[in-house]
């Protein structure tokens, strides 16, 4: 079985501590960082497959550090943070995580949760022992937007744009349906393969995307809304 690596970015060494027992217990390898400065350090020498990080710590904060990352790596994000406000998580997610936890934080919870972040990825990548066969070669081409799953890889206008999995996965819903409208709901449980419990969640997302695929993302040529039902693609 693929062993897999997280880095767990805290300066509490008591709650770093603790996490790595919970993760080792999992089988998964962990690499402890206590600031943003040694967690790019440890990206730069290690494999990581998915980065756990507080967002209040001395010399970097997580918001930094995840903002450099980001321009590099496209592994999943989980923050772990005592803000819990929601400008908070919208923030965290706006600049590249994929799931935000509070502290306090039940062991449990945050299991679950590296568990479904690991899936997805692991997935998207291909990575481990997937013996699934791929009869569909997955390219599609709406205008001057492509996206390949075969690849994992993005294109405008021939230009490769960087999305993280969860972007991929919303995009690649949207573009093998193209002008079925889906509502939040419908894509969280298609992307996250649960039953919807955060759908602003989707939409910090679908803002991302926006950000990424459209020249103008107030007037959105690809990926738009309808207005009270959900989000579409159509063909153009």
């Amino acid at each position: 079985m693929e062993k897999y690596n997280i880095l767990v970015v805290e300066d509490e060494s008591e709650i770093a501590d603790a996490i790595e027992i919970y993760l080792t217990n999992q089988g998964y390898r962990v690499f402890k960082a206590s600031n943003g400065l040694e967690g790019l350090n440890v990206i730069d020498k290690e494999t990581i497959h998915l980065a756990i990080i507080d967002l209040m710590m001395p010399e970097m904060d997580g918001e930094t550090m995840i903002i450099r990352l980001r321009q590099k790596h496209n592994f999943p994000i989980i923050i772990l943070s005592a803000k819990s406000e929601d400008s908070d998580k919208i923030l965290g997610l706006n600049i590249g995580a994929d799931d935000y936890v509070n502290k306090p934080f039940k062991p449990l919870e945050l299991l679950a949760r590296v568990n479904s972040q690991i899936r997805r990825y692991t997935k998207y990548m291909n990575i481990g022992n997937d013996n699934e066969s791929n009869e569909d070669e997955g390219f599609y081409v709406i205008g001057g937007l492509e996206l390949n799953e075969k690849t994992k890889v993005v294109c405008v206008d021939g230009c490769q744009v960087k999305v993280t999995p969860i972007e991929f996965k919303i995009l690649n819903l949207l573009m093998k349906n193209p002008g079925r409208v889906f509502s939040s709901e419908e894509i969280y449980e298609n992307v996250w393969n649960e039953n919807a419990v955060n759908t602003e969640t989707v939409m910090v997302h679908i803002r991302n995307i926006r950000e990424k695929i459209e020249i103008d993302s107030k007037n959105p040529k690809y990926l738009k809304v309808v207005w009270g039902v959900g989000y579409k693609i159509d063909k153009i």
